[in-house]
C-alpha cells in the first residue's frame, strides 16, 4: 500500500492520477486535511483518510498499513520543519518501509532560504531509521507560468534572478518520477537531483512569451527588496513576498539550475520544455 500526503495539492493530485495507471486504486492511500476536497478520488476507490500534519496521533492512524509514503513537502513555509517531524514520526510508529520525500534541488548546498527547512527535514529522516529516498525537485514551470497573465497585462515580466539559467519541468514531469522511484525496489538511500533538461532564463521566458503572443513584453530585473515589494503590492502577503525575492536571488546564483539531466532518465523520455508548458498556458 502507497500513502500520499498532500493528495489534494497541485503535486498530489499529479501522483495520485500516476498511481492509479498502474496500482490498483484500493492500495493507494490520499492523506488529506479535508476529505471533502478528495471526494473524486475516493469515488475512484482510494482510500481517502484525513490528518492534520499538527496532529501526530491521526497521521499515525492513517499510515496504519501503509508500506511506502510519499511526503510531499508541507506548503506551510515556516512550520515545515514540525510537520515533517510528525509525520516522520507517525510512519515510524506505524511500521512504514520507505518515505520518499520531495525535497529541494541540491537542498545541502542551495542558495535559496527554502533550503533550511528541507536540510532540517532530510537530517531528521537520516535520525529516524527510517529508510528513505531523496526526490530533489528543481522548480516547477508553473511557478513562474503563474505570472504570465500579469506580464501581459502589463507588458512586462519582473523579477530578481538576472541572468540565472532556471532548469525547469512540469509537475507531471516531477510527478512521473515520484511514482517511477514508488514503483521501483532498492531506493533506500538514493538522492535524485532533479531537474529540466532545457534551462531558461527569466529574459529569454519573456522573449517566448512576446513571440508566441505577438505582445511586446519585457523582462524588468528589480533588486530583492524592489521585487518582494512589487509582489507586495500586488497582493501577496509579505512573507511569502519575500520568499519567492529571495527564490529568485537564489536563482541568479545558480541555485535552480542543474544539467544532470537524472529526472528524464528517471522517467524515460525528455522532461516537458518550457515552449511546450508555455503554449499551453496560453
Amino acid at each position: 500500500m502507497i500513502a500520499v500526503t498532500g493528495a489534494t495539492g497541485h503535486l498530489g493530485q499529479w501522483v495520485i492520477e500516476k498511481l492509479l495507471a498502474t496500482h490498483n486504486a484500493q492500495d493507494l492511500v490520499a492523506i488529506v486535511r479535508n476529505p471533502a476536497k478528495a471526494q473524486t478520488l475516493a469515488d475512484k476507490g482510494v482510500q481517502v483518510r484525513e490528518a492534520d500534519y499538527g496532529n501526530p496521533a491521526a497521521l499515525a492512524s492513517a499510515l496504519q498499513g501503509v508500506e511506502k509514503l510519499l511526503l510531499i513537502s508541507s506548503s506551510e513555509v515556516g512550520q515545515r520543519a514540525v510537520q515533517h517531524r510528525n509525520i516522520i514520526d507517525a510512519a515510524k510508529s506505524a511500521g512504514v518501509q520507505l518515505i520518499a520525500y520531495t525535497s529541494l534541488l541540491r537542498a545541502d548546498s542551495s542558495p535559496l532560504g527554502l533550503h533550511v527547512e528541507h536540510v532540517a527535514t532530510e537530517n531528521y529522516l537520516a535520525q529516524s531509521g527510517v529508510p528513505y529516498v531523496l526526490l530533489r525537485n528543481g522548480w516547477y514551470s508553473e511557478n513562474y507560468l503563474a505570472s504570465v497573465p500579469a506580464a501581459l497585462e502589463h507588458g512586462a515580466f519582473i523579477g530578481s534572478a538576472g541572468e540565472g539559467k532556471i532548469a525547469s519541468a512540469s509537475r507531471e514531469d516531477y510527478a512521473e518520477a515520484a511514482v517511477k522511484v514508488l514503483s521501483l525496489d532498492n531506493q533506500a538511500g538514493k538522492v535524485y537531483e532533479l531537474a529540466g533538461d532545457n534551462a531558461w532564463t527569466l529574459a529569454e521566458l519573456t522573449e517566448k512569451i512576446s513571440a508566441l503572443t505577438g505582445k511586446t513584453v519585457v523582462y524588468n530585473n528589480l533588486s530583492e527588496a524592489d521585487f518582494a515589494a512589487a509582489l507586495q503590492g500586488a497582493g501577496l502577503p509579505e512573507g511569502f513576498a519575500r520568499l519567492l525575492a529571495d527564490s529568485d536571488v537564489g536563482a541568479s546564483k545558480g541555485g535552480l539550475f542543474d544539467d544532470g539531466h537524472q529526472l528524464s532518465r528517471l522517467i524515460g523520455r525528455p522532461t516537458t520544455t518550457i515552449d511546450d508548458s508555455l503554449k499551453a498556458v496560453l
